[in-house]
């Protein structure tokens, strides 16, 4: 089963966490223009542990960086994560690891 063939929201969010897959999140990534690479799997599974392992947490932008900086070492600037998801890395990677729509607007 592919994604074309989940239960998706109207922005196309998976409804079903459990229907995730890298399979899957190489779907969502293609039809969104992206090819993943190992920082944007880097970013996806952090997004993916903290909602799963923190009581359902997903991070902000400013938690993204500081997370992908200790990850990656050196400085991580929001700008690094827009090259990597350039619609917005708080929904866009959020949506790729299959996690619900994140209300928030991002940023800081």
């Amino acid at each position: 089963m592919g994604y074309a063939d989940l239960e998706k929201t109207g922005n196309g969010y998976l409804v079903d966490t459990a229907d995730w897959s890298p399979a899957i999140a190489d779907e969502i990534a293609a039809a969104e223009g992206l090819a993943l690479t190992e920082k944007h799997w880097d970013l996806i599974n952090y997004l993916r542990e903290e909602f799963f392992d923190n009581n359902e947490n997903q991070p902000n932008e400013r938690h993204m960086c500081k997370a992908m900086s200790e990850r990656w070492g050196g400085s991580v600037a929001t700008k690094d994560l827009y090259d990597l998801f350039p619609m917005q890395p708080s929904k866009q990677a959020g949506k790729i690891a299959g996690l619900p729509e994140t209300k928030r607007k991002g940023g800081y």
